[in-house]
This record gives C-alpha cells, sequence and structure tokens, in this order.
C-alpha cells in the first residue's frame, strides 16, 4: 500500500512545505499588503464563527456520506441509520451518525475539477479555476466579516496535521491571512527568554514603537505596514500563548477525543473557537486512495469520526453551535468504479459535502445521486454555492461587493447563489 506522504497520483499538491508560525505571518502579511488598493469596509461583523474540516486528498463519498450498499460501485460496507429518521450514513462513521441532527447534508456536489491542487482552490475561494484576479480564501473572507477590530487573536487559523490551506486574503490584508498552526501545541518561539523580564520586554517594545513611527511618517509602504502588522499580532500571541496549549485541557477530554493527532487538532479547535476566533481550519490528510480505498478508509475515517462527533457535541452542549457553522468537505470525492488496485480514483462528478450548525437546516439533504452514485440526478451545485451558503448561514450578504481600487469586487461568485433549501 502506498505511504499517505506520497500520494499514489504523483500530485505535488499533498507535499506543500511547511512553514514556521511567525515566518508565516510574515509573508501572509508580506502579500496581503503589497500593492494593494484602498479597502472599503463591505460587510459588519456578524459574530459568527467557521469551522471547515478539510478531508485532503478527496474522501470517498461512497465510504462516508453517500454509501450505495448491495451496488456495484458500493464497496463492502454497510448503511447505518442515523439521529434523523431517514438518514442513513456509511458504517464506519457510527459516532457521527448520532450527531447528524445538528447537521444536513448536500449530497448533489457536481462540476468539480479532478485535480488535486485545482479542486483545493475551487473549494477554498468558491470560484472556477482559473480565475482572472486573485480572490481572498474563505476564510479570509468570514474573517473579515466577523473579525471585531479590537480583537487579540488571529481571524483565520489554520490547523495543518497534513495536508495544507493557501489561506490567502489577497487584497483584504495581512490580518485577514490564514495564520497556520502546525500541531496542537503553543506557537513556537513564543516563550519569553528567561532572562528577560516581562518589564525590559515592555520598554524594549515601547522603544520599538516610537522607532517604527519615526521611520514609518516618513517611508510608510506597503512592506512596512505589513511588517508593523506582523510584530504587532506576534506580540499579541505573546501575551496569549496559552489559548492555543491544548495541553491544559482536562485529560478527560484528551481522552474523548482520542489521542491521535486528529483528536488533539479538533481539541484545538474546540479551544479556539471558545475563545471567539472566527475562522478555524482543521486538516485530516490523506484521502488519495488509489489503491486498497477500503483499507485505507477504514484507518482513516476510524480516525476521524470520534474526534469529530465529540467536537460536535461539545459545540452543541456548550451553546457555540448555534453561532459556529461546521463544514466538512474534501477537493472531490473518489470514483463509483472501483479500479484494479481495489482503489478509487479522483472524481468531480458527484460527491457529497457536510454542514451543520449556524443557519443550517439541521437534517436536511439537498441532492441526489443515481443508483449507483455516477452522476447527480436531483439539485446540482458546486465550491461556488457552497461558498454562498456558508456566508449566507453566518449572516453576511455574499451577494455584496469589496470595494477596491476604485472599483467592486463581488465577494462570491455572482454567477452562483446559496442553496436556499439548506438554510435555516
Amino acid at each position: 500500500m502506498p505511504a499517505f506522504d506520497s500520494p499514489a497520483c504523483g500530485s505535488a499538491a499533498h507535499r506543500l512545505s511547511r512553514r514556521a508560525l511567525l515566518g508565516g505571518m510574515a509573508a501572509a502579511a508580506a502579500g496581503g499588503i503589497a500593492g494593494r488598493p484602498a479597502l472599503a469596509r463591505a460587510v459588519a461583523g456578524s459574530g459568527k464563527r467557521v469551522l471547515q474540516i478539510f478531508l485532503h486528498g478527496g474522501v470517498s463519498q461512497l465510504e462516508s456520506w453517500d454509501p450505495k450498499p448491495g451496488t456495484a460501485t458500493g464497496g463492502p460496507f454497510r448503511a447505518i441509520p442515523t439521529s434523523v429518521p431517514g438518514i442513513h450514513v456509511s458504517e464506519l462513521l457510527p459516532f457521527t451518525a448520532r450527531q447528524m441532527h445538528h447537521l444536513g447534508l448536500v449530497r448533489g456536489m457536481a462540476g468539480g475539477s479532478d485535480d488535486h491542487a485545482r479542486g483545493q482552490r475551487e473549494m477554498f475561494s468558491g470560484r472556477d479555476q482559473p480565475v482572472p484576479l486573485d480572490v481572498p480564501d474563505l476564510g479570509a473572507v468570514v474573517a473579515k466579516a466577523c473579525l471585531a477590530d479590537d480583537f487579540p487573536l488571529p481571524g483565520h487559523v489554520l490547523i495543518r496535521g497534513g495536508g495544507g490551506g493557501p489561506g490567502s486574503a489577497s487584497a483584504l490584508g495581512p490580518r485577514y491571512a490564514g495564520v497556520i498552526m502546525e500541531d496542537a501545541k503553543p506557537p513556537a518561539f513564543t516563550d519569553r527568554p528567561a532572562g528577560l523580564s516581562a518589564e525590559a520586554e515592555r520598554r524594549r517594545a515601547a522603544l520599538r514603537a516610537r522607532l517604527d513611527a519615526r521611520f514609518t511618517g516618513r517611508r510608510r509602504t506597503a512592506d512596512t505596514e505589513a511588517y508593523t502588522f506582523s510584530h504587532e499580532q506576534a506580540l499579541d500571541l505573546l501575551d496569549r500563548r496559552q489559548v492555543f496549549d491544548v495541553g491544559l485541557e482536562p485529560e478527560r477530554d484528551h481522552d474523548r477525543y482520542g489521542r491521535s493527532e486528529f483528536g488533539r487538532h479538533c481539541l484545538m479547535a474546540r479551544r479556539l473557537l471558545e475563545h471567539g476566533v472566527p475562522f478555524v481550519q482543521v486538516n485530516h490528510s490523506n484521502y488519495d486512495t488509489h489503491f486498497e480505498n477500503f483499507d485505507f478508509h477504514v484507518e482513516q475515517l476510524g480516525e476521524f469520526d470520534r474526534p469529530f462527533a465529540t467536537l460536535v457535541e461539545d459545540l452543541a452542549t456548550r451553546g457555540l453551535l448555534d453561532d459556529t457553522l461546521v463544514c466538512v468537505m474534501s477537493e472531490f470525492g473518489r470514483t463509483p468504479r472501483i479500479n484494479a488496485g481495489y482503489g478509487r480514483d479522483h472524481w468531480g462528478k458527484s460527491w457529497s459535502v457536510l454542514l451543520g450548525g449556524a443557519g443550517i437546516q439541521r437534517g436536511a439533504v439537498v441532492g441526489k445521486t443515481n443508483a449507483d452514485g455516477t452522476e447527480v440526478i436531483e439539485r446540482p451545485v458546486d465550491h461556488g454555492h457552497v461558498f454562498h451558503t456558508v456566508l449566507c448561514a453566518i449572516g453576511v450578504d455574499s451577494a455584496g461587493s469589496f470595494h477596491v481600487g476604485g472599483r467592486d469586487l463581488p465577494i462570491a461568485d455572482p454567477a452562483k447563489g446559496p442553496i436556499t433549501e439548506l438554510l435555516a
């Protein structure tokens, strides 16, 4: 069987280099500000949050959200009932099945790309690729819409765990770019050196601020703004590093979420959402199962199911789910046809996305595939419709525009719209 860090399709999308937290912040800042025109405020803060779980590589819809047992394409697994009468999911998701009354399903995803990089970019940006303009990712748009001006933490956090996400803010600027956390632990290099007192650090910061103000007063550029922002955000993280320390959670919660990497990342996501971070993305990789699809899905969904279901349950019992939209997606699905290596290949013609929580009609199912899952026969939608739906569900006018460089840039693809049947 192929190792998951070496995808069978040979795509470079799974071999993204890792960046240190503060280095990533500085790079995002420089890319977000350099050369950007003035940006007018386009949306008012909604006070909502989004949790996005991205299953990198392309999870099989037939082994998860749209099982077809007993068919030539269905594979060996049964469909099991959920907490919503009439809705069945794969037997590989027994814990999630008990939380379906909080969730809704889109079973009509169609028209997607079969390429990893392009599919990911479409799902993150909500736009058909390639696009003529660099547009911000969903996380940046959510952060822009929901982040209070005085919020001291990043508004857009990506918890890597294998498989990344670009986190691009484009013209929205560095405040909304994705900050990458490499694992469920405090950011690297945020401990104050033992020989440096808090008072000495305060004096150093004050001196630096005075020197910066003198310099930028005469030489203010996009690059100096980017540097200043990344440094100030780093100082905020130094003061609040405990927010990112999942080790402060009770041992019983670690047991409930499981001791896997993904379990720790889901527990960190809960911690960040409780502290008001507007957009948290947790990545789980790798579902690129060109060989031994069924064995790999037993392993991967076995690792995904319990932590995810526990996180949904905790958000509900702690009163956070009404204000937190939950989205589970991949860049595409897997072929209904089982190949010679007992695998499934890339398939963007008929697959599924899970949504739930804030603004979503819980227990709803939108879209339908035919008996063997080869095509969508009811309510086909795509990445653009999902992008609109997420924004509408958290109270953002997805038909609105950002005013950039003297012209309006649509927040979402104007050729698409929300999946209205899924909105509460």
